[in-house]
């Protein structure tokens, strides 16, 4: 079996934006590869990976196909977040154009545990309606995901972001709380009590990251609407 330090170095195109991404970065630039991270852009001051990074979009899998034979790419990761569907779609057209090996790395979504009070949904929409009247609910999701709940003025939001939103939000009643999801559930747990909250939303997104929250919300016994994936 070949040893891998004897491996030819290659020019990767990783699509990012994910602690896995920022790790396999890293990995690969220190096997001696040529690593470019490719970033949608929607922070601003993101966690930069080890090697080269691009920001912004590519202008559709054509784009995406011309920066790989440009660039003379050898191989495309796609390890961006799993609910990242239009770059995913479009890296797998691209590597059909361009003729540059792809390989997904898509995390396991989480797994119901004992004590879990999950209603799974499929859509944000879906989401935004199953909510009872009177909810307090915490948002744990991105800000292209918020437009479903503004119509619901019978409920209270408190929405996580990492960054203040450019424009007012348009919640009937909202508090807004910047900054990262913690890593400690006792952290989460304790938000989630200082706000009053009843039901937690976010999207089955898996990996360690966030994940807190999840356990924070099945030590309170609190409802999650847990979007699903396709």
């Amino acid at each position: 079996m070949p040893n891998k330090a004897h491996q030819p170095a290659q020019k990767i195109l990783i699509l990012g934006g994910t602690a896995e991404a920022r790790e396999l970065a890293e990995r690969l630039v220190a096997e001696g590869h040529k690593v470019t991270t490719s970033l949608a852009g929607r922070t601003i001051d993101p966690l930069l990976p080890s090697g080269d990074v691009r920001i912004g979009g590519f202008g559709g899998a054509e784009g995406l196909a011309a920066y790989l034979l440009e660039g003379g790419f050898d191989r495309m990761i796609d390890a961006t977040h799993p609910f990242a569907r239009r770059i995913s779609e479009n890296a797998i057209k691209a590597a059909v154009l361009s003729g540059v090996p792809l390989e997904q790395r898509l995390r396991p979504r989480w797994q119901k545990q004992p004590g879990d009070r999950w209603k799974p949904v499929a859509t944000v929409k879906a989401a935004a309606e199953t909510l009872p009247p009177g909810s307090t609910a915490f948002l744990a999701l991105g800000r292209q995901y918020l437009d479903a709940f503004v119509e619901r003025a019978d409920c209270r939001f408190v929405v996580r972001m990492v960054d203040p939103p450019a424009t007012p939000l348009a919640f009937f009643d909202h508090t807004l709380v910047l900054g990262k999801p913690a890593n400690d559930p006792d952290r989460e747990a304790d938000l989630l009590s200082a706000h009053g909250i009843t039901h937690l939303v976010c999207r089955n997104s898996g990996g360690p990251a966030g994940y807190a929250k999840i356990i924070a919300a099945r030590r309170l016994a609190l409802p999650v609407i847990m979007i699903e994936r396709d």
